[in-house]
Formats: C-alpha cells, sequence, structure tokens
C-alpha cells in the first residue's frame, strides 16, 4: 500500500515537471579546430561568430576571435597550446573577453585573466568588465588640471604631468624608463592615486624586481601588477595592457585617481605584429600590419579625466617605449609621440655619464605643461628649463678651449648647479615644499657657492630641516599649494643655513 502510494506520488511529480519543461529542437553552432600552431588556432565552422568574442575550447581553454575568414577564424589561444589539439571542438560562449576588477585585487600579482600569480587565493570581483571598452567622449571629460606628483624634480620642475594626462617615456634599452615610472609609482604612497603597473613580455626577474622595489619603498597595498610576462601565451600578453587599463578604468569611474604604467608597447606592438603575420594579415611598414597606429590609440584613449557630473575620477597613461639608437623617428615611436600628450626622452649618453634620470630636456616636453603645475613650483621653475638649455650649449663650446668672459663662466657654473639638482638617485623622491625650496634656493644664488659634488648631500638633509625649522612655512605650502614672499623667505633661510653648515664643516676638515 504505502509503496503503490509512493510511486504514484513520483509519477504524478515526473509529469507535472515534463509538462513544465519547454521541450524543443535546440542548434548549437559548433566549430573545430583543423590547425594549430604557435598560439593559434584556425578554427572552421562557426560563421556566426563575432571579432573579438570568447571561445571555449572543449579541453577547458579559452581563446578570442582575433581575424576573421571566409572560410575559417584565427583565434588566439589565452592558455599553453599544449592544451588544445587539433580536432577538438571550439563553441561561441557569446561573450567578450572580460577580466574581473575590484579593490579586492589592490596589493596582488595576478595575469590579464585576473588569475593570481602570488601563490594567494583568487581575488573577489566586484564586477567584470570588457578589455575592450570605448574611450571617454569629448563631452564626458574633464580639464586636466590637477597634478599628479612624481617626486623627481626634472618632471615635476619641467614636464609636470597632470591627472588624466597621457606622457610617453622613451628612449633605448636600459636607460632607466623602468626604474623612472617606477619612481613615480613609488611616490603615490604620499597621494590618493591606485597605480596598475602591467608588464608585457618582460623577463620574470625584472618584474621581480619592480615588485620588491614597490614592496619595500612605496604602498604595495594600493597597486595592482598585472603580469604578461616573456613566458606567457602571446595571447595574454596581447590583452596585458587593455586588461590592465580596464583594471584601473574601475577606479577612475568611482571618482578615485589611478596611474597606469605600461612596460613596454613596443614590445606590445612586436607581439601584436608577431600574431598578425601568423594569421597571415598583410604587413605594412617594418612588418607591422596596418591597424597598428590604431590599436595604441584605442588604448590610450581610454586615459582621461572625467568631467564632475561623471565623478571627476582620472586615469594618468605613462607608457614606456623602446627606441634603437636613439631613434626617435622609428614607426613605434613616432606613432606612440603623436598619440600621447607629451613625452619624456631619455639619452644614453646621459646616462653613461651618471647623469640620472637621464631625461633630455631639449627632446622632452609634456604638452599640457604649466597648467597642471602647483602654482608654487611653477613660480620658482620658470627660467630653469631656459638656463639649462644655455648651459648645454655653452657646455659644448668649451671644449673646444677655455672661456675667458665672465658672464659666460657665470652661466657655466650657474647650468653645473642645475644639473646636480637635477641629478637625483632612485627611492628619494621630492615632496612639493622640497622641491619649492631648492629652485627658490637656487634661484636667489644660495648654491652659486656650493660644490656640486655636496648637492647630493644637502638635498638629502634638505626634508628634515625643513620640517623642524619652517614648519608654518611646510603646513602653508602643502595647504594652499602657493608660495608667499614670507614662505619663500623661511624656506630659502634653512637652505641657506644648511649650505653655510657645509661649508664649514669642510673649512674644518681641510
Amino acid at each position: 500500500m504505502t509503496d503503490r502510494s509512493t510511486d504514484t506520488d513520483w509519477l504524478a511529480r515526473s509529469r507535472a515537471q515534463l509538462d513544465r519543461t519547454d521541450l524543443g529542437a535546440e542548434a548549437r553552432a559548433v566549430g573545430r579546430v583543423v590547425q594549430l600552431a604557435d598560439g593559434i588556432a584556425h578554427v572552421s565552422g562557426l560563421p556566426s561568430v563575432s571579432l573579438g568574442a570568447l571561445l571555449s575550447v572543449e579541453s577547458g581553454a579559452f581563446a578570442f576571435a582575433h581575424s576573421l575568414g571566409a572560410e575559417e577564424i584565427n583565434a588566439v589561444l589565452l592558455d599553453e597550446t599544449a592544451s588544445v589539439a587539433v580536432g577538438d571542438q571550439v563553441s561561441d560562449t557569446g561573450e567578450v573577453l572580460r577580466v574581473p576588477v575590484g579593490a579586492g585585487f589592490l596589493g596582488r600579482i595576478v595575469d590579464p585573466l585576473g588569475r593570481p600569480l602570488d601563490g594567494g587565493a583568487a581575488p573577489a570581483p566586484e564586477d567584470w568588465l570588457p578589455v575592450e571598452r570605448p574611450a571617454p567622449g569629448i563631452i564626458e571629460r574633464g580639464l586636466v588640471s590637477e597634478p599628479l606628483e612624481t617626486g623627481v624634480l626634472v618632471v615635476d620642475s619641467l614636464f609636470a604631468l597632470g591627472r588624466g594626462q597621457r606622457e610617453l617615456i622613451v628612449g633605448d634599452r636600459a636607460t632607466g624608463k623602468t626604474a623612472l615610472a617606477v619612481d613615480a609609482i613609488i611616490h603615490q604612497k604620499h597621494s590618493d592615486v591606485v597605480c596598475v603597473y602591467v608588464a608585457v613580455g618582460q623577463r620574470a626577474t625584472a618584474i621581480e624586481r619592480v615588485v620588491a622595489a614597490v614592496r619595500e619603498h612605496g604602498a604595495i597595498e594600493r597597486c595592482i601588477f598585472v603580469v604578461g610576462s616573456a613566458s606567457a601565451a602571446p595571447g595574454l600578453q596581447w590583452i596585458a595592457p587593455f586588461a590592465g587599463m580596464s583594471m584601473a578604468e574601475h577606479f577612475r569611474d568611482k571618482g578615485q585617481d589611478a596611474l597606469i604604467v605600461i612596460d613596454d608597447l613596443t614590445q606590445h606592438a612586436a607581439t601584436h605584429r608577431e600574431l598578425a603575420l601568423l594569421t597571415r594579415e598583410p604587413p605594412g611598414r617594418e612588418a607591422y600590419p596596418g591597424d597598428v597606429f590604431y590599436l595604441h590609440a584605442r588604448l590610450l584613449e581610454r586615459a582621461a579625466k572625467l568631467s564632475p557630473e561623471l565623478g571627476g575620477g582620472s586615469l594618468t597613461a605613462l607608457p614606456l617605449a623602446e627606441t634603437d639608437a636613439g631613434n626617435l623617428s622609428a614607426y613605434i615611436p613616432t606613432n606612440l609621440i603623436s598619440i600621447t600628450d607629451g613625452q619624456i626622452v631619455l639619452n644614453t649618453h646621459l646616462f653613461s655619464t651618471n647623469l640620472r634620470p637621464a631625461v633630455d630636456v631639449g627632446l622632452s616636453v609634456s604638452r599640457v605643461g604649466g597648467k597642471a603645475q602647483a602654482p608654487a613650483l611653477r613660480k620658482v621653475s620658470g627660467r630653469v628649463r631656459l638656463d639649462y638649455a644655455q648651459f648645454q650649449e655653452l657646455e659644448m663650446f668649451t671644449r673646444f678651449g677655455g672661456i675667458q668672459n665672465a658672464r659666460v663662466k657665470g652661466q657655466i657654473a650657474r647650468g653645473e648647479r642645475i644639473r646636480g639638482l637635477l641629478t637625483q638617485p632612485r627611492f628619494s623622491g621630492l615632496r612639493l615644499v622640497d622641491q619649492v625650496a631648492l629652485l627658490a634656493a637656487l634661484a636667489d644664488g644660495v648654491f652659486d657657492t656650493v660644490p656640486v659634488g655636496r648637492m647630493a648631500e644637502l638635498r638629502r638633509r634638505l626634508p628634515a630641516r625643513l620640517d623642524s625649522e619652517a614648519a608654518d612655512a611646510v603646513a602653508a605650502l602643502a595647504k594652499s599649494r602657493a608660495l608667499t614672499d614670507e614662505a619663500r623667505a623661511a624656506l630659502v633661510a634653512v637652505v641657506s643655513r644648511l649650505a653655510e653648515e657645509g661649508r664649514e664643516r669642510e673649512a674644518v676638515a681641510t
């Protein structure tokens, strides 16, 4: 009796469930891998797939549609080629490639898909954003007027960066491009800026040095490291800058300020060329495909300052590019210079003579300029670039013979002091008040009798002395960012006393 009633109830539930089930034919497009090599899968049988669509392989690997042909799709694998075989089924997920974003990624090292590389648990995402997002329109943008301080005197005083700007750092190999960008990241420990460092095709040891430097000297808890290393799949290297940009845009869209460093776009362009040649796209200049300019333009245009109606957040980009023998007219550097809002050029000769950061003042420029510079710094840095450029010209002529003119000798002596100030070791970022004090003292002639070799020691001792002897001026400048006559006099007096103490110690030693 009990068994029969149980069977009846089960049969009734089954019939009710069948009545609720929508039965019918279901069509699903399935493709197959027909050719596989070098991270590229040639897929047939998916005629309706869209460009950039996320594809799923039956082995569990993922790829995205890179180019569409009449008979086949060229898909770029996001996993190692060994996990895919010819004949595997491929299906369209119906989604575009997305990356997880959120505050949980701060302080973490992840790959371009958001998977952890630091041995920790996977971060909890707040949202998923497409790697390819449209740049803000003109109406959605605000004016770039707030400075992004790097702590590097030559940059902040001569080539001021604004929040929302795109400034290219370009130079030959091993001239300090990454060091300059990392110093800018480290200095943000004094600000509220969230930093994203993107490594494209870099060696694992170089990436480890960057992470170690930020961990030791900066605020790593406000940094994200997106790593597409040289050993990663080409597809991961290709999407790394776009994924890092989406992670940074999450904070910008919330009204915060973010900084992204892309190291470097020359390697990214080489990866793009490699994928284009493997997918049989027609080559252009230097074998790059014709869309390489659009590739980086659509990436860097996403860095912007948003209007107050959209929260007023900003995303500042510092892309890096490598030149060969200082050739700024090469294809990729020329493209990037035309896309960005200025460039900081690093010179091999300056680097070899131990003048670091090896910034070429004559070739570098910031097209935002003084509009985003703190008023106090703009007030004291007006003639520094002109005086330094004149000194460099005069220094060249002095190699051919002695200079007897007293005025010319004075210009050369002053230029040597400027160079001594602009030469700054790594991990020694200067506050705004430190920079203002040094440049004001330079303008007032305090350094005219200070030996160039003692400039570094004076700069190192200055911050503590300013805090103890000119606390009111330091607080006033930090609050208003403007320089009054009283504050200037107080700051210059501290620098003068430091210079005098140095002369006294030198006299005693001799």
